[in-house]
């Protein structure tokens, strides 16, 4: 490996700008498709159904595949996986803007998912493993502060899009995104992989992820038990696995720490709320309230901006006090917060009626969010730090997963619900109530169980070289809790 580079220098703003791009890129991506689902189901005659395939599909292989992608990444090198990740993105990417029917998308959106797993795991072990030690704090500050921007703007420029040139250009944009990438990795990034990495890659602990992931979210979404009891099955067999495996994605003993434990059970709750979350507000703002997309855009830029300015304070105070007050109290401010969305209904005013749920639920995730990452990397060895925020990051990404493929069922929304507004917005409101109930769910298990103080300073674990599965901050301090 190259001697490490400097945060000040050409070169290594480069590293920290190539990493930074390709991460907004999979990261916004989310975002915006979720903002053009309304067009993207009127354009090629979905239900909703196809809906939850479009965000479920690329999910469901980004949440099976990132611990994989990383540990790739570790073996045959960081920035040459980077930058696969970035090309299968960006041809997937131009297989989703030419799509002609929902079918060919739901595909298409898979294997988005796929290159997305391949680029995202290396970004943070780039900027790790590439720059001086004394810069790394710095640099990763650097990356979450632009990535926070990214997010903040994304709502409002997919909007835009979307009304402009359509929802096909959403994924036309990635296109030129990737070739800048690609470029500044190729010509900038410096490689490095894990000289002793494990003698065999877990294979069979991937499938089962993936098959096992991918029949539990059909058997969800078409509403047919016995392929979701497969997907269960194949799921406990994943556990069996990884148990017994020399080489394990997720190896067992992260779990002898009960803050892990507890500080993955509260993410499996909250993530799972967000997801539903996400999934139907801006549908509930397009299809109920009448908003355009540029408007339902904008109408949740609140939420990041609280992330935004709140979480640095709020990720202090859990470094000093310990993370069980904000990680029980933040929830419970969440779901107030979605109790108030419940109000939206249509032609709802922006400042009297979707506002102050938006920023009342912004505020409580900004509460909590940073100190989840507190308590997630606090819970092991700092030489482990890489690898519990890996299964964090999968943990909250299979829950929103899931979220999205049984809620819409949970609440009766279907395809008629699409074009009856009054059907649409009574599941709207049901489906809030069920993410309130697992927002307290969360507050209650971090109130029960998240009790040790974190005192060892959560800076130690950004500057160890970052391991396979790299995503150090975890699924915390992302500027969107939906990347996709």
């Amino acid at each position: 490996m190259t001697e490490p580079l400097a945060l000040a220098s050409r070169r290594g703003r480069w590293v920290v700008a190539a990493t930074v791009l390709g991460s907004s890129m999979a990261l916004l991506d989310g975002t915006v498709v979720n903002i053009a689902l309304p067009h993207i189901g009127e354009d090629l005659d979905s239900g909703v159904a196809g809906l939850q395939w479009t965000l479920s599909g690329y999910t469901l292989a980004l949440a099976s595949l990132i611990l994989l992608g990383g540990a790739l990444g570790d073996r045959w090198g960081r920035r040459r996986v980077f930058v696969w990740g970035t090309v299968w993105f960006a041809v997937a990417s131009l297989l989703c803007g030419i799509a002609p029917d929902i079918t060919f998308l739901v595909i298409a959106r898979i294997l988005q998912g796929v290159g997305a797993a391949l680029l995202t795991p290396g970004s943070l072990a780039i900027i790790s493993a590439s720059l001086r030690e004394e810069d790394r704090g710095a640099a990763i500050g650097l990356w979450s502060g632009l990535g926070g921007v990214a997010g903040a703007v994304g709502p409002l420029f997919g909007g835009w899009l979307v009304e402009v040139a359509g929802w096909r250009s959403v994924f036309l944009l990635n296109i030129p995104l990737a070739i800048v990438v690609v470029w500044a990795a190729v010509r900038h990034v410096p490689e490095s992989r894990d000289p002793h990495p494990p003698e065999h890659l877990d294979v069979v602990g991937s499938a089962c992820a993936v098959v096992g992931l991918g029949a539990l979210t059909y058997g969800l979404i078409e509403v047919n038990p016995i392929v979701g009891l497969v997907g269960v099955l194949t799921l406990c067999l994943f556990v069996v696995v990884e148990r017994r495996s020399p080489s394990a994605l997720v190896p067992p003993s992260l779990f002898r720490s009960r803050m892990f434990v507890a500080a993955n059970l509260v993410t499996l709750a909250v993530y799972a709320a967000l997801g539903g979350v996400f999934f139907l507000l801006v549908l509930q703002l397009q299809l109920v309230a009448g908003y355009s997309p540029v408007a339902a855009g904008v109408a949740t830029v609140p939420i990041t901006l609280a992330l935004l300015l709140l979480s640095s304070r709020a990720g202090s105070y859990a470094q000093t006090h310990g993370p069980r007050l904000p990680m029980t109290v933040g929830p419970a401010v969440a779901a107030v917060g979605l109790v108030l969305m419940t109000r939206i209904g249509p032609d709802a005013s922006y400042l009297t009626v979707v506002l102050p749920g938006v920023l009342v639920f912004g505020l409580g995730l900004a509460v909590m969010v940073a100190p989840l990452t507190t308590a997630v990397l606090g819970s092991v060895p700092v030489e482990q730090s890489g690898i519990a925020s890996g299964v964090n990051n999968a943990v909250a990404r299979t829950s929103q997963l899931l979220a999205v493929a049984a809620l819409p069922a949970l609440v009766g929304i279907d395809a008629e619900s699409l074009v009856d507004p009054t059907s649409f917005s009574d599941g709207f409101r049901y489906a809030m109530y069920i993410c309130v109930a697992l927002l307290v769910v969360g507050a209650v298990i971090a109130a029960a169980l998240i009790r040790t103080p974190i005192v060892e300073p959560v800076q130690e674990a950004d500057s160890v070289a970052c391991k396979p599965h790299c995503d150090l901050t975890g699924p915390a301090v992302q500027p969107n809790p939906i990347v996709d």
